[in-house]
């Protein structure tokens, strides 16, 4: 037990270093190549930060766990919302650019409705499960926010015509896989000495995975989001967020059923509909309060929900 809680600190010590290093790196290379730092965390930062649930997710429908699929994906998604940006705006109000308000918002909110209808086949009428077709459509939407990316980008460089910085490519790049690999090392840390130190309290496997495992791979996302709210960057924050949701959807959703379909558990229809609900309230409370900004109290809200969401799901288990 005493190995476990020190492996614990030691991960939990290398998420937060690798954050560091990711977010610093993310910025300088914007900075570098006159981008925003919004389009680096909807790229490079929220890539990275979904690594975790690509491997999970991968595995999971090689080895025929189908639920752990659709689970990961939209717990994933939820704990994002509801408690990395609840925690972050927690920090500092989250003040973000006009494009993410009526731009990423609703197209995360579209891959959210997308994925309902493939996994429902409310659309095709057959039985309920992701299909390769389903899952090809999803990488080609992935495909086409890539390319609005870039559209961003250029964009980006043409408004920022000026001198590019004098920041080092090489010491960037190795800021930003060096930190890349500390959250991967350090939520895989996390995560099974968590699961160790619960088994050993006799708390069930059943409670580790609606808890421990399924936040497990969004404490890269976690770190990094509010390791940017400390610095004040909520463009790196709130884009790692809503850039990693719409990965998790499209890239790896894509993935997974392309390799193999999905079958799909109606279960998870409350899921999708706190996916939806946190992703509106996001977009409500950005464009009708405080000019695009959310604030401590709404960050408190969403905080709220996610707890009253957790006790219900807890009362039905027990």
């Amino acid at each position: 037990m005493i190995l476990q809680l020190v492996l614990l600190i030691i991960g939990l010590a290398v998420l937060v270093a690798g954050a560091n290093w990711l977010v610093g790196g993310a910025s300088d290379l914007a900075r570098r190549y006159n981008v925003s730092d919004l389009v680096i965390g909807l790229t490079i930062v929220a890539f990275g930060t979904s690594a975790p649930e690509l491997v999970v997710n991968l595995f999971a429908t090689l080895t025929e766990h189908q639920d752990i699929v659709f689970g990961n994906i939209l717990g994933s998604n939820n704990f994002n919302i509801f408690i990395v940006l609840g925690i972050s705006g927690l920090i500092i109000p989250l003040r973000v650019q006009n494009s993410t308000v009526w731009k990423e918002i609703p197209i995360s909110l579209g891959a959210v409705i997308i994925f309902y209808f493939m996994a429902n086949d409310h659309l095709t009428g057959e039985n309920q499960v992701l299909s390769r077709l389903d899952g090809l459509v999803l990488l080609i939407m992935f495909i086409l926010f890539q390319y609005y990316v870039y559209l961003q980008i250029k964009s980006d460089q043409s408004a920022r015509s000026g001198v590019k910085k004098d920041i080092r490519v090489v010491k960037v790049v190795l800021l930003i896989i060096f930190g890349l690999a500390a959250l991967v090392l350090g939520g895989r840390l996390v995560v099974n000495n968590a699961v160790l130190i619960a088994k050993a309290a006799g708390i069930s496997e059943k409670v580790i995975g609606l808890t421990i495992v399924a936040a497990g791979t969004s404490l890269p996302e976690l770190a990094t989001s509010v390791v940017a709210a400390f610095r004040k960057n909520a463009d790196i924050a709130v884009g790692n967020i809503i850039g990693s949701n719409i990965f998790n959807i499209f890239l790896i959703g894509g993935l997974v059923s392309l390799i193999n379909p999905v079958k799909y558990n109606t279960a998870f229809n409350n899921d999708f509909y706190l996916l939806a609900a946190g992703t509106l309230i996001l977009f409500i409370t950005m464009f009708t309060l405080k000019q695009r900004t959310l604030d401590r109290w709404e960050a408190f809200l969403l905080l709220v929900i996610f707890s009253g969401y957790s006790f219900y799901l807890f009362s039905g288990e027990f």
